[in-house]
């Protein structure tokens, strides 16, 4: 550690866990996994360092009975195939052959076990990647483009930018204590593919003349984050040059680590030291590090996408293609994942590319490939042309695996999407997001109908049901969706989002997507809707 923990001047203003990462380093427990848990055992394993273990990627995963949850750290999404092969050979051995595709581009196990972990580890780090700060209070995984390099909406290729920042940070021991998670995002792609405004820096899409020349670069944004309390992140009066985006995110994880909130660990995210602060100061701190840096210029997204990429579509190289698959709700087995990889080298370029949408694509098909590619079997249910519902609906793990969890999430995504396109023709592609608990990993609070767990009483006992929000959208005119009074029962939530949905499909103007109907109409409408439909 080579700079000073001034937070710890008093440590009476700070919660229990900065105190416990004070005592030890979060990278230091990788250490102990490897020469001590991994023989001594599960019962061996001491209350702190349990927590510590997200430094290295790895959660207790309900019912803490011996088994684990790993993220594994996966750069803007892009896999080679040496990479996917072994992802897949670790859900296979150690996992039950179960893997998630999750809201941030990583892949998730489960049902790992303490003294495999070094295994593990040592099959990871053969091939280039980690499960290292996938969790924990440090830079988490930059989340990108998927399709960067080979994507025609994108200002320039960020693949070699995005690894640099993250071999920067990955095991930094200078940023392996910050006040809470922290998450970053760089694209060029003018769809905003990685979800800029729920990150807690962003860079975007920009250019600016500079000396009578076009200068292809960044806008930043900072302070973005979901949870209980969400925030939008603010733009930055910055324009950062893609050779300064390595100073600037220095920078503002300085800024966070050193003036972070640690007294309370659910105040403690950048985004509320961005609220508190405002845009303007923070760049003044900002640039009292990085030096004087051009103010903004043209911004360059156009819109939002909300990162999907189903069906075949062209690469900017001539005569290439990439497909993107539905994987349901996210999940998927090793087994296919594995078969995912081999079409990869058969058909593309042996790269799997993973989305902040759970699904996956597939790259550099060539023209004359694409048919044959279309015949694999696995392409039946992780298909290109999924159905409709299916193919906008996301979910985070649910109470099956995790304990902060209430109810259970990927099932139930996934029979309501099988609902909705058995009951319903639409053309619209409606975005629904299923959470179990309020962190949001599902990201709820961006969907066009996000559905948050809880539990309510009934004569026969506590069961699952789910408030319902809708608008919400990213991209220009960004805003999280409005929650309705009412709370639903699971088992009604299919039939009850089949009402909401017709009453935009006989209400809506032609060509009027969802979001737009919102807004024409508002929440108060929303609400009546939603209200007559409980009663009734």
């Amino acid at each position: 550690m080579s700079y000073e923990p001034i937070w710890a001047a008093d440590p009476s203003k700070l919660n229990k866990a900065e105190i416990m990462k004070l005592e030890k380093d979060g990278l230091d427990v990788i250490r102990t996994i490897i020469e001590e848990y991994a023989t001594a055992g599960y019962d061996a394993i001491t209350e702190d360092d349990m927590n510590r273990f997200k430094w290295a990627g790895v959660y207790q995963q309900k019912p803490n009975e011996g088994h684990f949850m790993m993220r594994v750290r996966i750069n803007s999404g892009v896999l080679n195939n040496e990479q996917a092969r072994a992802l897949a050979e670790i859900a296979e051995l150690y996992g039950r052959d179960l893997m998630d595709v999750t809201t941030r581009q990583a892949i998730q196990y489960h049902w790992l076990r303490i003294e495999n972990m070094p295994d593990i580890f040592k099959r990871l780090e053969a091939v280039g990647l980690y499960s290292f700060e996938a969790c924990g209070d440090c830079p988490r995984t930059i989340v990108g483009n998927p399709l960067q390099g080979i994507d025609k909406d994108e200002l320039f290729d960020t693949t070699d930018l995005v690894n640099q920042v993250s071999s920067f940070f990955l095991l930094n021991r200078d940023f392996s204590n910050l006040p809470r998670k922290y998450k970053m995002s760089i694209s060029t792609n003018v769809y905003n593919s990685a979800h800029a405004e729920i990150n807690c820096l962003a860079f975007t899409p920009a250019t600016k003349i500079i000396e009578g020349k076009e200068v292809i670069g960044f806008h930043a944004m900072v302070g973005g984050g979901l949870s209980a309390k969400p925030h939008l992140a603010k733009p930055l009066d910055i324009f950062v040059r893609p050779e300064e985006v390595l100073k600037v995110a220095t920078a503002v994880t300085t800024i966070f680590r050193d003036f972070g909130y640690r007294e309370k660990r659910h105040h403690a995210r950048l985004k509320f030291l961005v609220a508190d602060w405002g845009p303007e100061k923070f760049k003044e701190k900002l640039i009292e590090l990085t030096g004087e840096l051009p103010t903004r210029g043209d911004d360059k997204t156009i819109g939002w996408t909300a990162a999907y990429f189903d069906g075949i579509h062209p690469q900017k190289q001539a005569g290439l293609n990439y497909a993107g698959l539905n994987i349901p709700v996210g999940r998927l087995s090793g087994t296919e994942f594995k078969e995912l990889a081999r079409l990869a080298d058969v058909y593309g370029d042996g790269h799997v590319r993973t989305t902040m949408s759970q699904n996956i694509i597939l790259s550099g098909i060539p023209d004359a490939k694409v048919e044959a590619l279309l015949q694999e079997k696995v392409l039946d249910r992780l298909s290109p042309n999924p159905n409709l519902f299916m193919s906008r609906t996301i979910s985070c793990t649910g109470n099956e695996f995790c304990n902060l969890a209430v109810v259970e999430t990927k099932e139930r995504a996934r029979t309501v999407a099988a609902y909705l396109d058995a009951n319903l023709e639409l053309d619209e592609e409606i975005r629904i997001h299923f959470i179990g608990c309020p962190n949001s990993c599902g990201q709820k609070h961006i969907a066009d109908i996000g559905l948050q767990g809880a539990l309510i009483k009934t004569p026969e006992g506590m069961v699952d049901a789910f408030d319902i929000a809708v608008g919400g959208i990213l991209g220009p005119n960004a805003t999280f969706n409005t929650t309705l009074k009412g709370r639903v029962l699971g088992d009604k939530v299919g039939p009850v989002l089949e009402q909401l949905i017709l009453f935009y499909k006989n209400n809506s103007s032609e060509d009027e997507t969802f979001h737009q109907y919102f807004l024409r109409v508002g929440a108060p409408a929303f609400q009546e809707k939603l209200t007559e439909i409980l009663v009734s």
